[in-house]
């Protein structure tokens, strides 16, 4: 145990604007022998705090109703405590979170995604239905999500997970798998899966090397955000031909030849020779996520699951950074550590993700504060905030079902 305290303390980085000094990581000594049962109290206390400030103090203010910032991300928490714990409660304000935001996303129809747009509301909407065992909700939810399909079809809209198609096509999954298969049939998805191979064959065309590419405004971003990582991950779901199951593999195979040699990480975008980021939004841990899917789908391909370890080496020595999302903070980084530990088994992993998580316990508040006081505004939201924090902390006590929320199903 020790030792797992002593080779994080002796990767420190000198930009304290990125990375948390010496005497913050040698907290770490404290996590090792926190109980489980205290992690599961935690995130009930948090999650009660986080409805409390988002929910119950804010009912008819709401500005942002998405999963990635906004009044959503709460409903996402009570349906991690709901998991962990079957409390009817958690159920209960899911549904009625879901209810308020759906009459705002009648009147936006800017993004259609999970994390940014109607189809989140939508997804959680049919599925807490099917929950609560109210079937009219839960077809009146399906329906208005067919109907974003419909409408959108995919097209016209960017490739990548917060805002374009793979970000529709992820809540498509996410419903299926609470619902059942062909809830949302292969003939509904199918073109929209075929339209992301298209666009990417074309964004590829000036690189005889890589299969696939994309672009977002312009930049080819690599990360699981807007880029590769994202994209491939979703993709990787889909009953796809040999052709286009090939053309993800060389496109995850070009990514791992083109990592940076000297530390492992990956490039935040094409051709970018910047070596700082290390966050599920660019660099390595959103990529070794997508890796340790392609070690499943590819089980007989070892490589993947190597670039997929080396790739959470990285986010071991240089993950504890100074900001506590899941975008680009310590809760997400924790869970590379968890998708390497269903792939591996390896209780080596599960004791990273205690330490980060247990680091969380500590700082987490004192790190969201900071960043509000750097000009962000999300402290109790799921990817900038505290949200993502307990949904680390319900996912800590059963980690074999863990998933990263919004990315991993």
């Amino acid at each position: 145990m020790a030792s797992t305290v002593q080779m994080l303390s002796k990767e420190t980085h000198e930009d304290s604007d990125e990375r948390l000094d010496l005497l913050h990581v040698a907290d770490l000594s404290m996590t090792l022998s926190l109980p489980t049962e205290s992690f599961l109290k935690a995130a009930i206390s948090l999650k009660d705090e986080i409805v409390e400030t988002t929910w119950r103090e804010g009912r008819g203010l709401i500005i942002d109703p998405t999963v990635y910032t906004g009044l959503l991300g709460t409903a996402f928490t009570c349906l991690r405590a709901y998991e962990a714990t079957g409390n009817q409660q958690d159920l209960l304000l899911w549904a009625e979170i879901v209810e308020t935001c759906a009459v705002v996303a009648r009147t936006t129809k800017r993004h259609v995604t999970f994390l940014c747009g109607r189809a989140g509301v939508y997804a959680l909407g049919a599925v807490v239905a099917k929950y609560r065992g109210d079937h009219q909700r839960r077809d009146l939810f399906l329906d208005l999500f067919v109907e974003v399909a419909q409408d959108e079809g995919g097209f016209g809209m960017s490739y990548e997970l917060l805002y374009g198609r793979a970000g529709f096509l992820w809540a498509a999954l996410f419903i299926n798998k609470h619902l059942g298969e062909e809830t949302l049939p292969t003939t509904l998805l199918m073109p929209i899966v075929e339209a992301v191979l298209a666009g990417g064959r074309v964004g590829a065309s000036d690189n005889s090397a890589c299969p696939l590419m994309y672009r977002w405004h312009g930049t080819r971003y690599w990360g699981a955000a807007h880029g590769l990582a994202g994209i491939l991950h979703t993709l990787l779901h889909f009953p796809l031909s040999n052709k286009d199951m090939e053309d993800v593999k060389e496109t995850l195979r070009y990514m791992v030849r083109n990592r940076f040699r000297h530390s492992g990480n990956y490039p935040s975008t094409e051709g970018n020779q910047r070596d700082k980021l290390v966050q599920w939004s660019h660099g390595a841990t959103g990529v070794a996520i997508t890796l340790c899917k392609a070690a499943q789908v590819f089980s007989s391909d070892r490589e993947f699951r190597d670039a997929a370890i080396e790739a959470g080496e990285v986010v071991w020595k240089k993950g504890l950074v100074s900001k506590v999302g899941l975008a680009d903070g310590i809760c997400g980084n924790a869970y590379a550590f968890l998708s390497l530990y269903r792939l591996t088994k390896e209780e080596l992993y599960k004791e990273r993700c205690k330490a980060f998580a247990g680091f969380l316990y500590h700082n987490a508040k004192k790190l969201a504060t900071a960043g509000d006081l750097r000009g962000g505004n999300h402290t109790y939201s799921l990817f900038q905030g505290l949200a993502g924090t307990a949904c680390l902390w319900f996912d800590i006590v059963s980690p074999e079902n863990s998933r990263f929320p919004g990315f991993e199903l």
